[in-house]
């Protein structure tokens, strides 16, 4: 097996960096033992590393199965640019350039190919694999091969033939989203063999998180994106129609901007999608047909006009935001009307299973919209993942909780309509027909069933059925409301909302804010001499252009940015830049060394904060003894409610419950530790955090091997900072 040392000397000379990121070592040792290997690692987290490196490291060829011709070049160039021998074979080329690239392959000049697998797949290409000295398989974007997944290609099904055709060639399958359920389909695929297989958090620390109401929503468009400079930025909308004219209104604007959609000529798909890679426009207007075989790294901003269909489909859309680790922000405009506008078109499928499996998704992507906690518990709780936090510091619900207001009149009007519709004899109905009833709707369902005459009916004028359909999502939530997951979900009034509604319990409700949030400093926040950086990127692009290759081949604004930082002019000095390896250097460091010198012959060397030590989220300051929402938790425990008990009475999540209690025992509230975990759960936990000073409490879990919860681990620490 090739010692780590080794791995870490390939890292500096071809790409540049000192350190691995995390799991990527593990992983890269995993596939040069030869074992078959599952990678879950989040877009920007360096996926493509862990084959292309352990591909330098040993001896042979590692084909490449990747989705997208343009993910193909990008790869290749960045390669290439690095000093490593790569190259893709796909249906750009011509006859020339082909067989020039299958001669390279056979005398071993290559170490990399890119192969789509309708190309791996056709006519007798697999017999002249076979004559390669293969000695690895990376499988890109591996969710691909999932029906469960949400982007399914049938043709990577055939990849098991693939296998059989490079019998005993270890495979690494790698993919940033994937639920157990997909990760259970790859691994069984593919035929992966006692697999090694490592799930990093799906957590994307510099990414802001924004859900606003779709208010104004094409003025709200233009006022974000000329708020970012010159910041790029990806906007996605469901129709075709609708990106052309997002496209067109943001030029009208004075904002460069063009559309993406699978309507458009194949041409003019490729030239929008290289002016927006060679920074020639700042903004592209897309369908989902646009993203997956995007590598650009310096996306600022990733914008949903619309609401997404499912949430891994918008985990992986924002995720084209900030790949390259500096901030970035991820805006949703959401809007009930996109929901009934879906619950429309979903209706149209003819397969009932594959219906319902819609419908759910897209309740749970509406659930998280409308949600008041953290993003981040929604969004990586799809993947099975828990947020150990209760403030991420980088959502709009962390950075500003929402707005309370006094919702028990609207809860009791809701609660007993749905009571006046049992007690007139007719079976349970939907949200929608409830909604109708209250707001004094003369539809066909509603005079036909005689709802008209209900009591209820027409005394939620007040509210439109938007309003009132959000109030219904914030009572499901709250466990007042139960829907069921037929085919037409019907609503039902649970024990806890009858107990709200006899007892004439107050309840208060949050409402969508539609304001900026201002926020602390982000985790990847780079300070530089920004006079510097402008100049730095204008001779980026210069250097691009007549490489005919995107900016960010050339190096990215994280590099950019250290350099704006440290002013190196010495060709050992630039090496310590990350992101430079010794090609780069070759290649461009007499350049940007150059521009480097003569900036300060007129302008003086600037000293900024080290960066040492930054920590993922920015730390935030306690919370004061008096906050009103800890305080109820905790003279609820002291009256001797369990933590359970305390969650289900405050419509709250038990980890946020936990958070409360924590935060008071850190302060000195005066609790027993026994009263939340045992004298020998104590032991593990304490022999497990010793000498680990991160704020994450994931890897403390999985080495206690889930034995105890997040809580407790959470609760030991907070007492362990009450005797620092």
């Amino acid at each position: 097996m090739i010692a780590s040392p080794q791995l870490a000397d390939l890292l500096k000379r071809h790409f540049g960096y000192d350190s691995f990121r995390p799991l990527q070592r593990d992983i890269m040792e995993q596939a040069l033992a030869d074992r078959d290997t599952l990678a879950i690692l989040p877009t920007g987290a360096g996926k493509s590393l862990c084959y292309q490196l352990p591909a330098l490291a040993r001896d042979g060829l590692t084909v490449v199965v990747s989705p997208l011709i343009a993910l193909m070049k990008d790869q290749v160039d960045q390669l290439t640019a690095s000093g490593i021998p790569a190259t893709f074979l796909n249906s750009t080329l011509d006859p020339q350039e082909n067989r020039d690239r299958l001669a390279a392959i056979r005398a071993g000049e290559i170490k990399l190919v890119y192969l789509a697998p309708e190309r791996l797949m056709s006519g007798d290409f697999l017999s002249i694999v076979r004559t390669w000295k293969v000695t690895a398989l990376a499988v890109d974007e591996a969710h691909c091969i999932s029906e469960w997944g949400h982007d399914f290609r049938p043709e990577y099904r055939r990849l098991r033939e693939l296998r059989e055709a490079l019998p005993g060639v270890p495979v690494i399958a790698l993919t940033a989203t994937a639920t157990p359920r997909v990760r259970e389909d790859i691994v069984t695929q593919l035929s992966l063999q006692d697999a090694a297989v490592f799930v990093a958090s799906f957590n994307r620390p510099n990414l802001n998180y924004l859900v606003e109401p779709k208010q104004d929503a094409t003025a709200r468009l233009v006022q974000f994106i000329k708020s970012r400079g010159m910041d790029s930025g990806i906007v996605y909308a469901q129709s075709r129609k609708r990106t052309e004219e997002l496209a067109a209104t943001l030029r009208n604007s004075g904002i460069p901007a063009i559309c993406y959609h699978a309507g458009l000529e194949a041409p003019e798909r490729a030239r929008n999608q290289e002016a927006f890679l060679r920074d020639e426009v700042r903004v592209v207007c897309a369908t989902v047909a646009f993203g997956m075989g995007i590598n650009k790294p310096d996306v600022r901003f990733v914008i949903h006009a619309d609401l997404p269909k499912n949430i891994e489909g918008y985990y992986q859309e924002t995720g084209r935001a900030g790949r390259d680790g500096l901030p970035a922000d991820c805006l949703l405009l959401y809007s009930r009307g996109d929901v009934a506008k879906y619950l429309r078109f979903l209706d149209e499928i003819p397969d009932e299973e594959a219906r319902e499996h819609s419908r759910k998704q897209l309740d749970q992507m509406a659930d998280f919209a409308e949600s008041d906690q953290c993003r981040r518990i929604g969004l990586l709780g799809y993947f099975g993942e828990i947020w150990p936090q209760d403030n991420c510091g980088a959502c709009d619900n962390c950075l500003a909780p929402r707005e309370t207001w006094d919702a028990t009149i609207e809860a009791q009007k809701f609660l007993s309509c749905i009571l006046r519709v049992k007690q007139s004899g007719h079976p349970p109905v939907g949200i929608r027909h409830l909604c109708d009833i209250l707001t004094g709707s003369r539809a066909e369902k509603i005079i036909a069933k005689n709802h008209d005459n209900l009591s209820t009916y027409g005394i939620g004028r007040e509210h439109n059925t938007n309003k009132w359909a959000e109030i219904a999502r914030q009572l499901a939530r709250k466990g007042l409301i139960a829907i069921d997951s037929g085919n037409f979900p019907t609503v039902t009034i649970t024990a806890d909302g009858l107990t709200l509604l006899r007892e004439r319990r107050p309840l208060s409700l949050t409402r969508l804010m539609a304001t900026e949030k201002s926020r602390a400093p982000r985790a990847g926040e780079i300070e530089c001499d920004l006079a510097l950086f402008d100049r730095l990127r204008a001779l980026r692009k210069q250097l691009a252009d007549a490489a005919s290759v995107p900016p960010y081949v050339v190096f990215s604004d994280v590099a950019l940015r250290h350099m704006a930082r440290d002013y190196p002019t010495t060709d050992a000095a630039f090496l310590r830049i990350p992101g430079v390896g010794e090609r780069k250097l070759t290649d461009y460091g007499q350049a940007f060394i150059g521009l480097i010198g003569a900036f300060l012959e007129n302008h003086e060397r600037r000293t900024f904060a080290s960066l040492t030590g930054i920590a993922p989220f920015p730390p935030k300051p306690p919370k004061p003894a008096t906050n009103p929402t800890a305080q109820v938790t905790l003279e609820l425990y002291r009256a001797g409610k369990s933590i359970a008990e305390i969650a289900k009475e405050r419509g709250l999540v038990e980890s946020t419950i936990e958070s409360h209690l924590a935060t008071a025992i850190a302060q000195g509230e005066p609790l027993d530790p026994r009263s939340f975990y045992t004298e020998s759960e104590e032991q593990e936990v304490r022999a497990a955090l010793e000498g680990y000073t991160e704020e994450a409490l994931k890897p403390v879990f999985d080495h206690l091997g889930g034995r105890i919860s997040y809580g407790k681990i959470k609760l030991f620490r907070a007492f362990q900072a009450r005797q620092a």
